[in-house]
């Protein structure tokens, strides 16, 4: 755990595109630039000019404080007011007391979400900067805090016709091996590879950009549906790279499961953790130090199945109000209706197309499907706001500057999917397992080649990341450009079912959870005795998200309970 801190702070690899602060930074360190950026007191100005990953802590000689993080929380940044003193630190269990008081909001927000998204953390008093923010601390003004954007994607789509695909194509594979090139240590070069588009992508820019094959490394499962390791090696072969496999087990996940839940500074309940884990470790013991990951190609260039699932949802939207209204809403949205086996799918189609974004995303949400008042006790949801996450999640929805939702849904992932859990979910495992970590996808060139393309060309009618494929058919396999998308998922609910090891593990987790106060105890007695023998594959989600958190207070905060 590391320590709260009142000197200026300085991590990752800001990049400065101010030429007097870029030469500063080369010849005399990233510190004297950022005191030179920060200097003049427009801490927002200055931070739109810096790209990379990062976090800075910068306090001046009159107290006054500023603390930032890179555009999408690759490095994070946690703070506290103490006494009309700010403390800041990069985790938020560096801040917490030595008996720290939990938000049960928090908790209820990592249960919907299974993360808890910034600004808030477990801990009651504690934040963290969201990505692309600022936060500044006056003690002459009055000791106040403010946080703001310094960053706000913002869309410029071309017209398809406007534009060379060509050209749009050459300048894409250009801004790929450059993404690459800046974040390789000069180390032996490794890649996570799961076989899917982004990963193989990385993998294989690795040797355009350093002249070296990369050494790739693969996660594997012994569970039908869930096993993606063909794949890796198609890519593995067709790039010639150094290639390492792991097949991980239940007996691994019984072994890990303490560990790597443990290592976070807060509940956290992103399962492709776990498999992540022993993807790092592996190339730990292999002697790389830093490891590529491709997280983000999906969320820039439209690859996400819920985006042509939505489009279909907005076609709704377009129909004339009165044929809505008066013909096709009281015809189907009615008990007898659903009740039609041939029926039942347009009723549904309806309800969900009725639900303005981003609020019909959570439709499937399990804890909204269940619903509260069965999974959770009355003493906990009576201190907690149920739609305090659709809140935070619409805040969001309605920054990005888009103007069409295909757009705006990406600005959305690139919060809630990449900053809050695909990120942390890499960054944390590869921390624990000894080895940094570098995403080119999320080089700001790239970003922003992004945002001026064209919107069909991200989603060709329900061609999902069209100009993605097309521009990298002849260099990635044409199996990796067909494939359906997966990652590193984990059979943990069907493992669960089989394995009496990690069964036990969970069902103990879950029954000490139950003591709480948090969770009802009758629900986890049906989901474990009932729903999840039924549907391994469905419950398994929400056994995890309760282990996890179990897992995370045995080891952080012992002694929880909900207080009435």
């Amino acid at each position: 755990m590391t320590e709260p801190h009142s000197r200026p702070l300085a991590l990752g690899s800001p990049r400065f595109t101010d030429p007097v602060l870029a030469q500063l930074a080369d010849t005399q360190g990233a510190d004297a630039a950022w005191n030179a950026a920060f200097a003049c007191g427009q801490a927002a100005e200055a931070l739109r000019g810096v790209c990379g990953s990062f976090a800075v802590a910068w306090r001046a000689h009159n107290g006054r404080v500023v603390l930032a993080v890179d555009r999408f929380a690759v490095h994070t940044l946690c703070w506290r007011l103490v006494d009309g003193e700010l403390r800041f630190a990069e985790r938020a269990d560096a801040l917490a007391d030595s008996r720290p008081r939990l938000s049960a909001q928090s908790l209820f927000d990592y249960l919907y979400l299974h993360a808890i998204p910034s600004p808030f953390t477990v801990y009651e008093g504690v934040y963290r900067v969201p990505p692309g923010h600022c936060v500044a601390f006056d003690p002459a003004g009055g000791g106040r805090v403010s946080v703001a954007p310094y960053w706000v994607p913002e869309f410029h789509p071309a017209a398809a016709g406007d534009v060379s695909f060509e050209l749009l194509r050459e300048e894409f594979r250009t801004l790929l091996r450059d993404a690459v090139a800046r974040e390789l240590d000069g180390g032996k070069p490794g890649c996570f590879l799961s076989g899917g588009t982004d990963s193989s992508t990385v993998a294989g820019m690795v040797r355009q950009a350093c002249g070296r094959p990369a050494a790739t490394y693969s996660i594997g499962f012994e569970a039908e549906g869930y096993d993606e390791m063909a794949f890796a090696r198609i890519a593995a072969k067709h790039f010639g790279t150094e290639h390492h496999e792991y097949y991980v087990t239940p007996a691994d996940l019984v072994k890990s499961i303490g560990e790597v839940a443990a290592s976070y500074d807060q509940p956290f309940g992103n399962s492709s953790a776990l498999p992540a884990f022993y993807c790092a470790k592996m190339a730990r013991e292999d002697g790389v130090t830093k490891l590529l990951a491709g997280d983000g190609g999906d969320e820039f260039f439209g690859g996400n199945a819920r985006y042509a699932k939505q489009r279909v949802f907005g076609w709704y939207g377009h129909l004339p109000a009165a044929l809505r209204n008066a013909l096709l809403e009281p015809l189907l949205l009615n008990r007898a209706a659903r009740a039609l086996p041939l029926v039942k799918k347009g009723t549904s189609y309806i309800e969900q197309a009725r639900v303005p974004m981003p609020d019909r995303l959570q439709m499937y949400n399990l804890l909204r499907r269940l619903g509260p008042a069965q999974v959770l006790t009355p003493a906990f949801l009576a201190q907690v706001d149920t739609e305090g996450p659709a809140a935070l999640q619409r805040e969001v929805w309605g920054a990005a500057r888009a103007g069409h939702e295909l757009d705006r849904t990406l600005a959305f992932d690139w919060r809630f999917t990449l900053a809050e859990s695909d990120l942390p979910k890499v960054c944390g495992t590869s921390r624990l397992a000894g080895v940094e970590v570098g995403f080119p996808m999320l080089d700001q060139a790239l970003v922003d080649f992004s945002m001026r393309l064209p919107v069909d060309y991200k989603l060709k009618g329900f061609k999902l990341r069209w100009f993605f494929k097309e521009a990298l058919r002849g260099f990635l396999p044409d199996e990796i450009l067909a494939k359906r998308k997966q990652g590193f998922g984990l059979p943990f609910g069907v493992w669960t079912t089989r394995h009496p090891a990690l069964k036990a593990l969970a069902v103990d987790s879950l029954r000490s959870l139950a003591t709480r106060g948090v969770v009802r105890p009758e629900f986890i007695v049906e989901l474990t005795e009932t729903l999840l023998p039924q549907h391994p594959g469905y419950y398994g989600e929400l056994v995890w998200i309760l282990m996890i958190l179990e897992q995370w207070l045995q080891r952080h905060a012992a002694d929880f309970r909900v207080r009435d």
